[in-house]
């Protein structure tokens, strides 16, 4: 064997000796609790038909090149325009995943005299895209409006603010209104990714800051179609500027293959399901307001949340895998997140609620842990 893959082998060791190893699970069969399918759309033979009817009425559905080569389409721009005035914005510009949109604004946007304040709880690929661009950038404590002004003292040029509206590791909110109010009162940008608010909040699912009527207060919204819509993709929401800006600067966009038509009329056949089932929110909402109330009532280090993520902490990476593996071993589906993927000493099982689950399969998931925990 070659030095080099020793090397990468060694290296692999040491992971797996820190309980930080990574495997791909196909376990199939499982009560969903881990997968962001929030209302069962990734499922649903609605959705199915809407595609394979779509699918039918085109002629070429490959790709074919970048946008602004030969992957450009007719489709994109009557489903972008149609994503925009669903989430009250000027304008829409799909990215091929989350990760990539939120590296695209990030590395591209602020320049190098600027600052970008971030909560510390946002997502990596926030994190990365801000690593790859030019501007200044400071965490500020989680949620915590009084240390995102401490480290304003030290911001230079444009200050962007940047928050998850419901946080993906902690299923927390973020306190929009509050940070809407320093971009009246200080000129900041308020960048909010939307990715696990769309389809649970507000009119018709089009997120948090239409909920609360924060559009114009708003500089940008990153909403993602791989969650709650059950497809795959994501857009910036912003100003027809900003779109125009990310086109001819965000690389991952230049330098991307289009996504397929395919791709595309799932996403628009999510949306047409989600704007007519308001009862499978509706039923997400009242199996969140049960889990609410059975992790009041349970022994367990249960953090209730208002979204679709809740958690149970479980100190230290293996304890909370060997709870994973028990669950998993009772008919759960479930993951745990170990550290540094989340703080150490937080380790969890994120628990995800779905529209479909039931309460009885909630009380059971609690009641196996609860057991569980009370004999390790």
């Amino acid at each position: 064997m070659s030095s080099h893959i020793l090397d990468i082998e060694q290296r692999l060791e040491e992971r797996k000796q820190k309980g930080l190893g990574r495997i791909l699970r196909n376990l199939g069969g499982g009560i969903d609790f881990c997968s962001n399918d929030y209302l069962g759309l990734a499922r649903s033979q609605a959705v199915k038909r809407r595609v394979i009817k779509a699918l039918e009425e085109q002629t070429i559905i490959g790709g074919s090149g970048s946008r602004l080569v030969s992957g450009d389409n007719s489709y994109y721009h009557q489903l972008e325009d149609f994503i925009a005035r669903y989430h009250r914005a000027e304008s829409a510009l799909i990215f091929n995943s989350g990760y990539t949109a939120n590296l695209s604004l990030f590395s591209t946007l602020p320049r190098r005299a600027d600052t970008v304040l971030y909560d510390q709880a946002v997502h990596a690929s926030i994190r990365d895209g801000i690593r790859l661009g030019t501007a200044k950038s400071f965490s500020f404590r989680h949620n915590d409006i009084s240390d995102l002004l401490k480290k304003a003292e030290n911001a230079t040029g444009q200050v962007y603010i940047v928050t998850e509206s419901v946080f993906s590791m902690d299923g927390d909110l973020a306190p929009l209104s509050d940070l809407s109010e320093l971009v009246k009162e200080r000129g900041f940008r308020l960048v909010v990714d939307e990715a696990h608010a769309v389809g649970v909040f507000g009119p018709g699912g089009s997120g948090r800051v239409v909920a609360e009527g924060l559009e114009d207060f708003v500089f940008a919204r990153i909403i993602t179609f791989g969650k709650a819509l059950g497809a795959f993709g994501a857009a910036v929401l912003g100003s027809e500027i900003l779109r125009e800006w990310l086109i001819n600067s965000a690389r991952p966009f230049i330098y991307t293959t289009a996504l397929s038509l395919p791709a595309l009329a799932h996403i628009e056949a999510a949306y047409q399901e989600l704007k007519s089932r308001e009862d499978l929110r509706e039923r997400l909402t009242a199996l969140i307001a049960f889990f609410k109330k059975r992790a009041k009532e349970s022994s367990l280090p249960l953090i209730a949340n208002d979204s679709a993520i809740q958690q149970l902490r479980v100190s230290g990476n293996q304890n909370v895998l060997d709870l994973a593996d028990a669950l998993i071993g009772c008919g759960f589906d479930v993951r745990a997140y170990r550290s540094p993927t989340v703080p150490a000493g937080t380790e969890r099982i994120r628990i995800c609620l779905h529209a479909f689950n039931k309460e009885e399969q909630v009380n059971e998931l609690i009641m196996r842990a609860e057991d569980y925990l009370s004999r390790a």
